[in-house]
This record gives structure tokens, sequence and C-alpha cells, in this order.
């Protein structure tokens, strides 16, 4: 196992969330190791607390199924940084699908809770570019969007 490891808790329906995840995240490999823990928790009896180990393009995450504690919330999210408008459309359109709901600026949260970004890997050079008045104008017009498009972006870059 990595040294860091994302730890993602669930009120339920953990083994769902990251079969689906798994399918939609380019580079994800299929849950590993499954542990249901055999003693008491706060949680619950015994076997009601599941860990399960999977990543997303190879990054290495650990679901639990622990039962109602904290809900997720933006303080953390998961950024998916893809190459192209078809990939943001397929991810974007997979997860409202699965339920999501969307919000701005290419932020999502799916129907377990959890915030995810989709966005064009561009995007960061774009915002970042030593022109800052190019910079300003792409950043205004992603703040506009729900989800992202990468020619208005590319439009409003080239001016």
């Amino acid at each position: 196992m990595p040294k860091i490891v994302s730890n993602l808790w669930f009120a339920e329906e953990a083994r769902e969330a990251v079969e689906f995840y798994v399918s939609v995240i380019p580079d994800s490999r299929k849950m590993g190791r499954t542990t249901i823990l055999p003693a008491e928790t706060p949680s619950g009896p015994p076997g009601s607390v599941e860990l399960i180990e999977f990543t997303l393009a190879d990054q290495a995450f650990l679901a639990m199924k622990a039962g109602p504690l904290d809900s997720f919330n933006h303080s953390f999210s998961i950024a998916i940084l893809v190459e192209s408008q078809a990939e943001i459309d397929r991810i974007w359109d997979a997860f409202l699908g699965n339920g999501g709901t969307p919000e701005a600026c290419g932020w999502l949260k799916d129907r377990w809770g959890l915030s995810w970004q989709i966005v064009p890997r561009v995007l960061s050079e774009m915002i970042a570019d030593s022109d800052r008045e190019r910079a300003r104008r792409v950043t205004e017009v992603m703040l506009g969007m729900v989800k992202i498009d990468v020619a208005a972006l590319e439009d409003a870059f080239n001016g």
C-alpha cells in the first residue's frame, strides 16, 4: 500500500461508489483488497464496517462503509484532469446519469455527496499564463460555466 492514501467514508453503498468510479475514471483499477472488520466498532457490530482499497488514475484510495458520521463537503474534492472536451462530456454525463448534480465551474456532486471537478488540463495553463489579461478573460468565462466548455475557454484566451 502506498504511504499516502485518501480515505472516503461512506454511510452506505461504498462498494457501489467504488465500482462506479473505477468504471468512469480513465486509468483506474478495479477494487483491490476488501476487508470486513471482525470486531465491534463505534459504527456497529462485527461485520458492519467494510474497507475497500482501489485506485483512480493510479492514485490510491480507501473507501469505508461505516454508517453516517460526517457528510462529504466541498473542503475535499477530487479533480479529474482531462485532455479533451469529449472526455469532459463523457465523465460529466456519466456522473449526472448516475444521480449526480451539476454545480459551478466544472464541479459536480455525485449521488453519494462527494464533490468532483472535471477540468481540462489546458485550463491550468491558461490561468497561469504570463499575460494576465488573457488569464483574467479565461477565468471570468470559466466562472460563468457549469460544465467546462474548452472551446469557449480557448476563445476567451485568444481574445
